[in-house]
Formats: structure tokens, sequence, C-alpha cells
């Protein structure tokens, strides 16, 4: 198997420290409000690499944090704590927000078949953790103090950047729009470690150290839980490309100048999801939630089938029109896999064939996409329904797109339902589909896009009728 590990830009066999075990840590999200769609493309992505490892049979032994104090608005070491700022927008307490959004970002991965990693941690509960690496790197003279808080100081490594590429004149102020002037720093690189009432002084959530009364910093957090919980060596570090700096810079930076060795192996990092504006953003407006996406009428799994239909390292354009032919694509997946009867035996043979066209793909790191596409393949072997069957379900361990039980539930409408009878699957399935995504319209009061899916069914040869029983159609001609 080989990954792409960002920290050396190239593809490597990957080769875990332990034989036989694997041990990842997620950057988990800041819980200050919903995840958006590009967050969970993200965590989606991770998702399918984990179960891939435990497909392949490795005993995966993954950590994620729940950051729920020190993320400021900014990703550098200025602006506002996102927690304080998500508290002050619904007149609620910190911690409340917390376990608000905590809760429904477990909901969103669970819509989208993304298995909650084995140990969560919030940084709430870790502060004498915290204190604990920041008193270490003060005694190897790592970090110092300044103006109240505690800063690692980045003069002191060889090599600082390990993402990225810097020209030392990009450490000047004011060169980088994304360089703001601290002058308690003695390097423009230096981050904090420990924040003080002299940063801060509303600070919901705050604790006694042996530096005054204050809060860690957000990269703090992912170094010493992933020490708590997985000891001084990782094998895969995986988030968003977007965290490759500042914030997993940052804890190399004071993971192995703590350890005195290297911390972790290789470093996953998935692409943005973008807008025809943009990248995706919560304070850009472009806010897409799935639970939008189910109030327009989409299955939370046609949106993971729209991830899995590209490589995670390059950049996906999100649209509407985009997710629809995901949707009628899914659609059409489930109403061919609906056709294959069960009963018979497997042809071992050619189960192996195609399961090895399946890993290959996956092998060449994580292509999905190409994994989807064997997938298809399926369907084209000369082999029984039964055959087919088998590899549909055993694929389905890592995509996670449910496609056996939909097939079901779709064959068992079809037979309570005449007007179903003798309608080709896949024309039964985009049918489905558009009468669901009428009805969310008309649930939303969007009266003009129902009336568009009804005309574009009519034009179609569809006609619709709402009845008590529900919406009915018939096939003209």
């Amino acid at each position: 198997m080989y990954l792409y590990n960002s920290a050396s830009r190239k593809k490597e066999v990957f080769t875990p420290r332990e034989e036989g075990r694997v041990t990842i840590y997620t950057c988990g999200p800041t819980v200050y409000h919903f995840a958006h769609i590009g967050n969970l493309r993200t965590y989606t992505m991770e998702d399918v690499l984990e179960k891939y490892l435990r497909y392949l049979g490795y005993d995966v032994d993954r950590v994620m944090n729940i950051t729920d104090v020190g993320h400021l608005s900014s990703d550098g070491d200025t602006g506002e704590d996102k927690m304080l700022k998500g508290a002050k927008r619904e007149h609620k307490t910190v911690m409340e927000i917390a376990q608000y959004y905590t809760d429904a970002f477990f909901a969103d991965c669970n819509k989208l078949n993304i298995r909650i990693p084995d140990t969560v941690e919030p940084a709430t509960n870790c502060v004498p953790e915290f204190i604990t690496m920041v008193s270490e790197l003060l005694e190897k003279g790592f970090a110092y103090e300044a103006g109240g808080n505690i800063y690692f100081d980045t003069s002191k490594l060889d090599k600082y950047y390990i993402f990225n590429d810097f020209e030392e004149e990009d450490l000047a102020v004011g060169v980088r729009d994304s360089v703001e002037e601290d002058g308690n720093k003695r390097n423009k690189a230096d981050f904090v470690l420990w924040f003080t009432k002299s940063k801060f002084e509303d600070q919901e959530l705050k604790w006694p150290s042996p530096w005054g009364i204050g809060y860690p910093g957000w990269h703090i957090e992912c170094s010493c839980i992933a020490r708590k919980h997985l000891g001084e060596y990782l094998d895969i570090h995986c988030g968003g490309i977007d965290n490759a700096f500042p914030h997993h810079t940052n804890e190399i930076a004071q993971s192995e100048s703590t350890f005195g060795h290297e911390w972790c192996r290789y470093w996953f990092h998935v692409h943005h999801l973008n807008t025809n504006s943009g990248k995706m953003s919560k304070s850009k407006g472009e806010f897409l939630t799935v639970s939008l996406l189910e109030e327009k009428g989409y299955d939370p799994l046609v949106y993971r089938f729209f991830c899995l239909q590209s490589h995670y390292r390059k950049n996906l354009v999100f649209s509407w029109d985009n997710l629809d032919n995901a949707r009628t694509a899914y659609n059409k997946l489930i109403a061919r896999v609906a056709q294959l009867k069960a009963g018979g035996d497997v042809d071992s043979n050619v189960f192996a064939e195609a399961k090895k066209r399946f890993t290959d793909a996956l092998d060449n790191d994580m292509n999905t996409s190409l994994a989807v596409t064997a997938l298809y393949d399926v369907f084209k072997l000369t082999a029984g329904d039964a055959t087919k069957l088998a590899l549909i379900e055993d694929f389905d361990k890592v995509l996670s797109l449910d496609l056996i039980a939909k097939a079901a539930k779709l064959n068992e409408k079809d037979e309570q339902s005449d007007e179903g009878a003798g309608v080709d699957p896949e024309l039964l399935a985009y049918i489905n589909s558009m009468i669901d995504a009428r009805r969310a319209a008309k649930k939303e009061k969007n009266f003009a896009e129902a009336d568009r899916i009804r005309d574009e069914l009519l034009a179609k040869g569809i006609t619709l009728l709402d009845t008590r029983e529900g919406t009915k159609f018939s096939i003209n001609g």
C-alpha cells in the first residue's frame, strides 16, 4: 500500500511502526458551530482510510480531539476564541455550545456512515497534560515566557517549515498577510502555548497554571491528546490541508522538541471542497450542512458518493448540479444492485480477481475514484449474481454506501407498489428520488422548486398525482 506523505511530498510504502497495528490521530472539529460539508469531506476520506486499513487486517487505534477551548478565529494567535464567539452568538455558556455542536457533529457522521474513532477526547479534559508539556518545553529551552504568555521559540529548530517552504524574508511583519505583529514574540513564527489574562480578560474557560490563570493555545492540545492515548509515536496524522500550516507544523515542532525524536511517520491531508466562489468556509456564508442537504431532498450518502468519486488530494468543486449528477448515479447504482438475485455459489476465482482491482485502486494512495470504477466493473463480470452481490457487500465494508440495504428497500417498495411493476429499475429509482426531492421542497414551502420538478418529470412523460396515500405517478405512452 502506498500513501502520499505530505511531509516528504511523495508517495511512500506504508509501513506501521508495529506490525499489524496502526495508530492514527485525527484533528477533530472545533465545536462552536455546525460542521459544513467541506469539513465533512475530510472526515469522510479519513473514514475510508481507516476502514481500508481494517479491511486489510490491521488493528487500528484511532484518536480524535474535540476542540472546545483555545482555537482562535485566526489560525495564528490572533482574534477571538471561536468557542466564546459561539457562546455570545447563541447566548449560552461555552460548555453548552460545545456539547450541542459535538452531538450535532456525531449525528452528521452517523448520517454519512463515518465511523466514530475509538477514542474521542475534548481538550478541556486534558489541561494537566497541557501544563506538563509546556513545562517540559520550558525546561528544555524550547519555550519562553513573555507578557504573561508562554511562547514556543521556533529559532531553536533546525527546520520549522515542514509542509511549506518559506523564504527568510517572509518572517518579517507585513510581508505575509497572515502575519500580525505580537510584541511579545522573539521571532515572528513563534506561537503561543499558554495564554493568560494578559491576552484575554473575559475568557470564560480558564485554569490555574504555574504562569498564571489562563488557558491553552490551540496547537498544544493535539500533541498532548495523542501522547496521552497513543504514546510518543504515531503512524498516521490526518487532517484537512488547511491544517498543514500553521497547526500541524506547530504540532510537529512542540512534539518532537518534547520527545527528542520523530513523532509521526505519515501525514494524510485532504484537500478543499470548493464552490464556484472558492473554498467553502463558515465565515464566507457558503455554509452548507448535512441537514440542509436533507431539507433539499438529498440522501446524505449521495454526498458521500460524490466525495468518493474524486481523489482526496484534489480540490473538489461542489455545485447543486454536480450533486444532482451524483444522486442520479447513486440511485442508478442501487437500482442495478436491486436487479441482482440472491442465491447460488460464489466463484472464488472471479471474486479474487475483482477484489484485486478494488485493492489495487486503494493501495495506490487511496484512489477512491478508481475503487468506485472497480465497483461498477462488478456488474460486467461473467459470473452469477451471488458472486456480484458478495463483491458489492465486500467493497462496501470500505465505501460504506449501504448498497445492499438500499437495494433491498427499493425492491420492497416496488413489491408494495403496483405503479412500479414493469418499470425499468433505474427509471424507477430516478422517479422516486425526484418525488422525494419535490416532497422536501414543498415542506420548505419552496413551491417554485416543487413545480419545476413536476414539470421536469412531465417533460419526460411522467405525470405526478398527489393523493391521500402520497404521490403517485404514471408513465405516458
